[in-house]
């Protein structure tokens, strides 16, 4: 399976799904899904086993964002603490969020089952520890701010782990599970209840017509009565950009030399934590160990990243060797709670779902459940509390200025040539970086062959400049998360139109 960064994670290992691709450009669709991931392709099911017709339209391929690069922890005791919720919601939205996450392991263990979905869909507990007297105190607090959300926890005197710690809680009712070979199954369901899939099928524009809405993507135009954007973060220009931040969170999958693997779920209390679980893929066990989390876009040197990372699992397990390492992106919310129903500046034909933190395998049941409602009853018991306008429109950002934002024209419209850069020949093979050019800055890399791609350091989206990834080998904007390949191609949103190619003449490359 493809996904949109240079490194492989543990759920790669399934095949690219292959779609029937019937077009159908004559059919009105009740309801357009942008973006095929975990949210989107959950979402277009259950419409579709609801009686809707529906369409998929992912830009590239299934879980080719963040669903291919999760770890695929399903629990109830979310990267926003109840205390935080509590303080800023209270103690009744608590305990609908606490629902709303047990619903979503509930909805996941029911398609398993119903399914015969076989993958490694596991129920186990939760483990949160703390190592000083600040982190047991704060422990406390989230102990009894989570006892009143509803959660099932309580004081215990071991974890799954071997690391030292002060106090740790037990959580029931937590899961598991391989998330790709979840997700393709739900795909193949989705097509044999009559849904539509299109893959490599890029939404351009989107605009409401007199009885509809037309979605002009790359490979056709269809029209539908709704539209979801299921993309992660919506496409365009919006409020919602800026009431999310963009994170990039690392994990590696290890095998051990001793070959007993911890049970169950474990976090510690650090900022950014550490997250661990085992997981069995072909019968095979492997250790998941995730943490290390910046904000995209940030001056952080990504390979030291995962170099850190290893050698923090190496002070506490006994690793015989490193399978796989990999990074994802999420959008963590000005206030802890995900923005999941009407896409503000549209009418009530337009829904997302945004905002999901670090906790994108329970939000994006949470969402499909919540838009299903709202679609076919036009209302649920989430709808005030997760809505995306629960926040007063800036100004300036009244109205949604759909897809294709303006960009900066014409960044360099002639040959530079090559022999003026000196600082190409600093770049080594899989390095890039920023460099001025007659007052303009141009985003410069080098491949593993020793070639070249330059390309403007402008983001598409709102005129931020972009970083080398130097791991995942792309350039990413720290404002709003939009990433880009060494060409410039978009990999993620919210930026919907590639980097300006700058066009290097009498170019030699020297690796």
């Amino acid at each position: 399976m493809k996904r949109d960064g240079n490194n492989k994670s543990l759920w790669q290992e399934v095949p690219d799904y292959i779609s029937k691709k019937n077009q159908h450009p004559d059919v009105i669709y009740d309801v357009v899904i942008v973006g095929g991931g975990m949210t989107g392709v959950v979402t277009a099911l259950l419409l579709q086993k609801a009686g809707k017709k529906c369409l998929l339209a992912e830009a590239h391929s299934l879980g080719f964002g963040t669903t291919g690069g999760t770890t695929a922890h399903l629990n109830t005791l979310l990267d926003t603490p109840y205390t935080t919720i509590t303080s800023n919601f209270g103690s009744e939205a608590s305990q609908t969020v606490a629902r709303a996450a047990s619903e979503a392991i509930d909805l996941i263990e029911k398609h398993v089952n119903l399914y015969n979905i076989q993958c490694h869909f596991t129920r186990t507990e939760a483990y949160l520890f703390s190592q000083e007297k600040k982190e047991s105190e704060e422990l406390e607090n989230i102990y009894q701010a989570s006892l009143q959300a509803g959660l099932s926890l309580k004081y215990v005197r071991n974890i799954p782990i071997t690391s030292h710690f002060e106090k740790a809680l037990q959580i029931e009712g937590q899961g598991m599970f391989h998330p790709t070979k979840y997700l393709l199954a739900l795909a193949k369901e989705f097509e044999r209840l009559g849904g539509n899939i299109q893959t490599n099928c890029k939404v351009e524009n989107v605009k409401e017509i007199e009885d509809g809405i037309l979605v002009e993507t790359s490979t056709a135009v269809f029209k539908a009565n709704k539209i979801i954007y299921a993309t992660h973060i919506p496409p365009g220009i919006n409020l919602l950009h800026l009431r999310c931040a963009p994170w990039r969170s690392y994990a590696i999958a290890v095998k051990l030399s001793h070959g007993v693997y911890p049970k169950g779920l474990t976090y510690d209390m650090k900022d950014p934590y550490h997250y661990y679980r085992t997981q069995y893929v072909d019968g095979k066990p492997y250790l998941i160990i995730g943490g290390n989390d910046h904000k995209t876009g940030e001056d952080v040197n990504t390979e030291l990243v995962f170099r850190h990372l290893q050698a923090f699992a190496k002070s506490i397990f006994d690793i015989q060797e490193v399978t796989h390492q990999w990074s994802s992106q999420y959008f963590e919310s000005s206030d802890g709670l995900p923005y999941i129903g009407h896409l503000p500046g549209h009418s009530d034909s337009y829904y997302v779902a945004t905002g999901f933190g670090g906790n994108g395998m329970i939000y994006s049941h949470v969402a499909a459940m919540e838009i299903t409602n709202m679609i076919l009853s036009n209302k649920s018991l989430y709808t005030e509390l997760f809505s995306p306008s629960r926040v007063k429109p800036i100004a300036g950002f009244k109205n949604f200025i759909a897809h294709n934002a303006d960009v900066v024209k014409n960044f360099i419209n002639k040959l530079i040539p090559a022999d003026t850069l000196e600082e190409l020949v600093e770049l080594a093979p899989g390095e890039g970086k920023i460099v001025d050019f007659e007052g303009s800055k141009i985003a410069l890399s080098k491949d593993t062959d020793g070639r070249l791609h330059a390309v403007s350091s402008v983001c598409t989206h709102m005129k931020g400049t972009v970083a080398w990834n130097s791991t995942e080998k792309s350039w990413d904007c720290s404002c709003h998360g939009a990433r880009y390949d060494a060409e410039g191609k978009v990999l993620t949103g919210p930026a919907n139109q590639n980097l300006e190619t700058v066009v290097l003449s009498d170019l030699i490359a020297e690796s």
